[in-house]
């Protein structure tokens, strides 16, 4: 479900999140060095909250689920 507008996190973007969390970066430091590149907010860095949901939602999608 997408609240808030258009979703600005693609695949790249996920793909440096995880990459900078794996050699301990903070959410803060993340988010600066991470770029939208699409969108009204292109150009601009995303939220820390928004790196926060974007690895939250990652880990959850990647969970083994049980039946």
């Amino acid at each position: 479900m997408l609240f808030g507008g258009a979703a600005v996190v693609d695949d790249t973007m996920l793909a440096l999140a995880l990459h900078f969390r794996e050699q301990n970066h903070c959410l803060r430091d993340i988010a600066g060095r991470l770029v939208i590149i699409k969108g009204k907010k292109k150009g601009r860095h995303p939220s820390p909250a928004t790196v926060l949901r974007m690895l939250r939602d990652h880990d959850q999608a990647s969970q083994p689920t049980s039946a």
